[in-house]
């Protein structure tokens, strides 16, 4: 056989390898509990299924612009001044093909070979595997209850001066933890990487789906006044924010997302994706506008998610896995299950096969101490959430 390259090396997502298994499972006639992956239980909106139909019907399924349909764009703007009083323009925004699309544009963009990228542990696990398949070395700063699971200052500042990282990623409402960083935090990991010409990429996409205070956005913190409106993106013309209508939005199939990026890139994010994309998928990208306008059916969504947070969170600490993280916003719950393991992902198959319910070994997020954790996503019906609680608290672990 000819030889494979070294990205052919590329490590296994495990949220999708349980969801895999899971599904075989329910064909056989199986009763799981899928509390796998971060997907919302219900479909899109009506309005977005409704425009996608009108758009099927006008035949206007063509390539679009490389950047994105300027009705989207513009749309997305008014949004952000809207939600956070920032004044990013049109012409700061390109439309992506989900938020995936967007990281493998910003490391593209920003970053040469060889460089560092710290990045938050535990995390998405496909940021590692993004990096490290362009080239990137990934650069993981531990996170857990002695920094409120979210980035530690001198942690970054450390790896960007000692460890000469020349970007910082982190996401916030976080997964797999749902910990969010606060204004004062946001403005002081700005501050620090414009000082030392570090990108900061910050990933949004669970933003909307929060149960306390709102999140912070990196496109409109401002430098003099921290957790202000910031109309003068010069001041974070290092920062590139990444979105998505995934989550929030419950889009996850449309493979929609967006970035907002310095004036000074959008250009060139114009030339990769003409090449490496064309443009997103331009069904989605027309159905994509209807999504800020079903906020009404959103929030009820929303409520839901809220519901089934209070039950599982209940539900675990009654089973003896109470000690999860924050779970401020995104939906999942992070939770050490030390007490019953040292191997997640054996704890993992041990639920599916025992208990029927399929959730996600913390190896997948941290490959140090991820051993002892497991995420539950509480993303599905309620329904499905109570039975997974009643399982558990029928039959307890050992």
């Amino acid at each position: 056989m000819v030889d494979l390259s070294s990205r052919s090396e590329i490590a296994a997502f495990l949220a999708m390898d349980v969801l895999r298994e899971a599904k075989l499972r329910s064909q056989r006639g199986e009763d799981i509990c899928h509390m796998e992956v971060g997907q919302p239980g219900g479909a899109a909106p009506q309005l977005v299924r409704e425009r996608a139909k009108a758009v099927i019907d006008s035949d206007l399924i063509g390539y679009t612009e490389a950047l994105g349909i300027a009705p989207l764009r513009e749309r997305i703007s008014r949004h952000y001044m809207a939600a956070y009083g920032a004044a990013v323009t049109p012409d700061q925004i390109i439309i992506t093909t989900g938020s995936s699309a967007g990281f493998l544009l910003s490391f593209l963009a920003t970053l040469d070979v060889g460089d560092r990228v710290a990045i938050m542990q535990p995390g998405y696990p496909c940021y590692r595997e993004i990096i490290s398949v362009v080239g990137l070395e990934a650069k993981p700063l531990t996170i857990g209850p002695e920094t409120g699971w979210v980035p530690d200052y001198s942690a970054v500042q450390k790896a960007i001066v000692e460890d000469n990282v020349k970007a910082l990623l982190f996401a916030s409402p976080a997964n797999p933890t749902g910990a969010m960083i606060g204004n004062d935090e946001m403005q002081a990991i700005i501050e620090l990487t414009r000082r030392h010409n570090v990108w900061l990429f910050s990933d949004e996409i669970y933003h909307g789906l929060t149960y306390g205070a709102p999140p912070v956005t990196a496109a409109c913190t401002s430098r003099a006044n921290p957790g202000k409106p910031d109309t003068n993106w010069a001041a974070n013309d290092h920062v590139i924010v990444l979105n998505s209508f995934s989550k929030y939005y419950s889009m996850t199939g449309w493979r929609i997302g967006w970035m907002v990026v310095p004036p000074a890139l959008t250009r060139v994010m114009e030339k990769l994706n003409q090449h490496l994309y064309i443009s997103a998928p331009t069904l989605s990208q027309h159905a994509a506008i209807a999504a800020f306008d079903a906020v009404d059916e959103l929030e009820e969504i929303k409520a839901h998610y809220k519901r089934n947070r209070d039950c599982l969170m209940t539900g675990l600490s009654e089973a003896g896995l109470g000690q999860f993280a924050p779970a401020d916003g995104a939906f999942y719950i992070y939770t050490d299950v030390s007490q019953f393991t040292d191997d997640s992902l054996a704890f993992s198959g041990r639920l599916l096969d025992e208990y029927g319910i399929a959730a996600c070994p913390g190896l997948d997020f941290d490959p140090v101490h991820g051993h002892y954790m497991m995420r539950f996503s509480y993303a599905g019906s309620c329904d499905e959430v109570e039975e997974a609680v009643r399982r558990l608290k029928a039959r307890p672990l050992t």
